[in-house]
């Protein structure tokens, strides 16, 4: 299968990337430098220039593809409704090129947004929201199973690790600890926040696109919930800092995940599980931190 890939260069991209180069598919990854062209032709990849800014040229890049993995994702909290409208305007244009092909296309979400329903309950594929910030494009996604898509979206974990993992959520948490001189967590720190392993997600990523059934929603969940506290020990003890808990008015300790570190996000992947017979293998989350990659000068 050609596959095009946005994202292609980043961190899971780049394992997905991988992961369907091995099973025999070819790729076709976006590109927003020269840099990540190299990158790609480097892995036996074909590269393609652009951005999210070109809706007109994802649309021609997913016409010309047999399927599409979609992680591109700008993250900028400090314009997010602004990033989550490009991230819609970009499904969109990859779906109207889709159509009536039963083409596959598997496009990225978070499960951080389940948190929102306040449910108090361990979130499931099943549950979903009418609208919002990047849940815009997690709908109009499911709906083109109605228009000849063969359409699925992935509900990423906030902590995807590995050795693999260069800026993401976990190397903030670590750098905060470092900065501050402590590594902390929100009241008693029980909530929860489910991770899974980079390899697994690119593994489930391929499993997607090769067999998800059209309109499906997954989960990128292999931890179903680690809680915070024990996050922050881990992090605490490579880093020889103190773990203490903090007040919810002194959320703003985490920088940009300051309306994120209380949420608690535990999260199922049965129905994932079920549908992908797709089963995570790699270490969990506290075992991968305290492998100690994390923790290693760059």
């Amino acid at each position: 299968m050609h596959v095009f890939v946005t994202g292609a260069t980043g961190h899971i991209g780049s394992a997905v990337v991988t992961e369907l180069l091995e099973a025999g598919h070819r790729v076709t990854g976006l590109a927003r430098s020269d840099e990540g062209a190299a990158k790609l032709t480097a892995a036996g990849a074909t590269a393609r220039r652009g951005n999210l800014d070109d809706p007109d040229g994802l649309r021609d890049a997913a016409a010309a593809a047999d399927g599409v993995i979609h992680l591109a994702f700008e993250h900028d909290f400090d314009d997010f409704m602004a990033v989550a409208q490009k991230d819609l305007r970009a499904v969109e244009a990859m779906g109207e090129a889709l159509a009536g092909s039963d083409r596959p296309f598997v496009i990225t979400s978070g499960t951080l947004l389940l948190a929102a329903l306040g449910q108090g309950r361990v979130g499931t594929e099943h549950d979903t929201m009418p609208s919002g910030p990047r849940i815009d494009s997690e709908n109009a996604a499911i709906a083109l199973a109605e228009r000849g898509v063969r359409s699925s979206v992935i509900r990423l974990s906030p902590l995807v690790h590995s050795n693999l993992d260069h800026h993401g959520f976990a190397h903030h948490l670590i750098r905060t600890a470092r900065d501050t001189g402590v590594s902390a967590y929100i009241g008693d720190g029980s909530n929860r926040w489910p991770a899974v392993h980079t390899l697994d997600a690119a593994r489930m990523y391929r499993l997607a696109l090769e067999t998800a059934p059209a309109g499906t929603r997954l989960h990128g969940v292999a931890d179903e919930g680690v809680a915070f506290c024990d996050i922050a020990a881990v992090i605490g003890r490579h880093v020889n800092v103190p773990v203490v808990g903090i007040s919810s008015e002194q959320a703003g300790h985490f920088g940009f995940l300051a309306l994120f570190a209380s949420l608690d996000n535990p999260t199922s992947n049965a129905l994932t599980q079920k549908v992908l017979d797709w089963h995570p293998e790699r270490p969990g989350l506290i075992e991968d931190l305290d492998e100690g990659h994390y923790f290693r000068p760059a």
